[in-house]
């Protein structure tokens, strides 16, 4: 099925899976699947495995953390390892801005510009990884190392 027969933001991250060269694995639930435990429940895996896309605000500017289902981020860990000042959870209104994507079902990528963007280093213990691809219903699969290479993420640990 061609991209274009999705709604925006998954056609979105369809073409833009594709155009980075990663396989298009999105998966469309009947059900919503806004969280890493509702995702990990419709799909019979491990919570770590589930990729969050969690956007902050760091300076004016987004920053988008790809971190482990299982992982609660330490914004202050995070803004001492990047030198930065405080990084602070974005409102639904900076996300759907600065993503193209609602809370709950933000994706690593199809964003309207490139988001500065951290991968949790603790997501490598998995081999299938599962990600948001644009909205409540969607998902896609992915390996740690093909999301770090279409994503261009910096690896650190988040927690």
């Amino acid at each position: 099925m061609s991209p274009d027969a999705f709604a925006g933001p998954v056609a979105n991250v369809k073409r833009a899976l594709t155009a980075l060269g990663a396989q298009d694995t999105v998966t469309v639930f009947d059900a919503k699947v806004p969280t890493a435990a509702a995702a990990a429940a419709a799909l019979g895996c491990d919570v770590a495995a589930i990729t969050n896309s969690l956007v902050f605000e760091l300076e004016g500017t987004p920053l988008l953390i790809l971190a482990s289902g299982a992982a609660k981020v330490d914004v202050r860990k995070v803004a001492d390892r990047l030198g930065t000042g405080k990084i602070r959870r974005a409102s639904p209104e900076f996300v759907l801005a600065h993503t193209g994507q609602e809370v709950g079902g933000v994706a690593p990528v199809g964003h309207p510009e490139k988001i500065r963007t951290l991968l949790d280093e603790s997501l490598s213990a998995h081999r299938v990884l599962w990600a948001g691809a644009g909205d409540h219903n969607s998902m896609f699969s992915i390996s740690y190392t093909d999301l770090h290479r279409i994503t261009g993420a910096e690896e650190m640990p988040v927690r």
